[in-house]
């Protein structure tokens, strides 16, 4: 269990904040589809032992996010009618003030609408709660030794947590103590302790979430158990005093105020808005689309980016993970064998295979009106990388140092169903 536990912990850590897009959902054929070619891999493959080493679960995860990060820019290059114009004009929304509210399009390049500015005026940032306790000397204890428990309850279910305090503990000991119980429960709360000018120190609550419902007036409340020491405890800690109240954002869209439960949100399934400050007074932000060639830009950039990206996950693990050699050449060769003509249109391939954009080439490829014939190129690059990038999603573990055990029989061979899950358990042989 170690070696998978590693494994998510390092997952959710690294990749879990990440945020996910509609090409991540696949229907029902689709994924039958990656099953079985997950499965026809196996059939043809030698049995194998995973060499022992602390980063080939790492590996093998960040193989599998780089290479879903390609599909998915691919798959939005794709989106659109024929035509290299078509597909790297896909939309890019835009903001006229990035520090108070950035945008991005999430809608479909063919869906039909208006694509007039709209305007955006923040009035009030959405806010978490807050509850801070009272700030105490960090070397005494002012709890006597014993058991102690409160409630703390949000607005969906009440969970009761108990704690003890023993003779060598101190404030510090006892703060630090609740805050990882708090945090750990996994209940939409965050727990710290926090220091003042005098030195002091007090235990910090902060809910994830913001904003308030209809009929809610707090994200969270704490109160002791009914019995004199508990409610001691907590009126000594005072983790029942809100210092912050959750509130909702406020904005006008275009003249009309409305209000959010979050700084993060859709707008009519197509817009999704961060809010990030206060607009100037009667300053809004102007929200559009890119225009064409500086949407194409950004759109080619984001697929360089994306390759580069692959590149560096390989040459990251090029001391640890020797195999991680192959994985350069099948994604760098996408790139050598277009080297010509993407140097024509200024995405120049250098001697270690990553992909330098020379911004002002490019800007004249897209602004030239022969430009489809320049790009075309670009439609051959990001389906072959498509194609590697499928295969390393399939099969990770063909990068990673492993030992050859025995080839199978050919014509002969049957899947061996511990192997076609080998990435998904991460069932790393400790022995090997």
């Amino acid at each position: 269990m170690a070696a998978i536990d590693t494994a998510y912990h390092y997952y959710l850590s690294t990749y879990a904040k990440q945020s996910t897009s509609r090409y991540d959902s696949h229907k029902k054929s689709e994924l039958r589809n990656i099953y079985n070619n997950i499965v026809k891999i196996n059939k043809d493959s030698p049995l194998y032992k995973i060499k022992r080493s602390a980063d080939v679960q790492k590996f093998a995860i960040d193989i599998k996010e780089s290479a879903r990060i390609i599909q998915n820019v691919v798959a939005s290059l794709t989106d659109a009618e024929e035509g290299v114009g078509n597909a790297f004009q896909k939309k890019l929304a835009f903001s006229s003030q990035e520090d108070v509210v950035s945008a991005k399009y999430m809608g479909d390049n063919k869906a039909s609408g208006s694509s007039d500015n709209f305007f955006v005026e923040v009035k009030d940032l959405a806010t978490s709660q807050i509850n801070v306790g009272n700030y105490m000397d960090k070397r005494r204890l002012n709890l006597k030794p014993g058991s102690y428990s409160f409630d703390l309850e949000n607005n969906a279910s009440a969970y009761e947590f108990q704690f003890t305090v023993n003779p060598n503990d101190t404030n510090e000991s006892i703060q630090k103590k609740l805050a990882r119980l708090i945090t750990n429960a996994d209940i939409g709360l965050k727990a710290t302790t926090v220091d003042n000018a005098e030195g002091l120190s007090a235990l910090q609550i902060e809910s994830a979430s913001t904003g308030l419902g209809t009929n809610e007036y707090f994200l969270f409340s704490v109160s002791p158990q009914g019995n004199h020491d508990s409610m001691a405890a907590i009126d000594a800690l005072g983790i029942d005093h809100v210092a912050q109240e959750a509130h909702n954002a406020v904005f006008m869209l275009n003249g009309h105020e409305h209000t959010a439960y979050s700084n993060n949100f859709m707008l009519d399934n197509n817009f999704e808005l961060t809010l990030h400050g206060i607009s100037p007074k009667d300053d809004p932000a102007v929200i559009g689309f890119k225009t064409n060639a500086d949407a194409m830009k950004e759109n080619i950039q984001t697929l360089v980016d994306s390759y580069n990206s692959i590149l560096q996950t390989a040459g990251k693990y090029s001391v640890s993970q020797h195999q991680s050699v192959q994985l350069f050449r099948d994604m760098s060769n996408t790139a050598f064998a277009f080297q010509r003509e993407l140097a024509d249109i200024g995405l120049m391939v250098e001697d270690n295979g990553q992909i330098t954009v020379d911004t002002d080439m490019l800007s004249g490829v897209v602004n030239d009106e022969n430009y489809e014939e320049h790009l075309s190129v670009l439609n051959d690059f990001k389906n072959s990388l498509n194609v590697k990038a499928n295969n390393a999603s399939l099969d990770p573990m063909r990068y990673v140092d492993k030992i050859l055990v025995t080839y199978k029989n050919p014509g002969k061979s049957y899947a061996t169903p511990y192997i076609t899950s080998i990435y998904s358990g991460m069932m790393m042989d400790e022995y090997c």
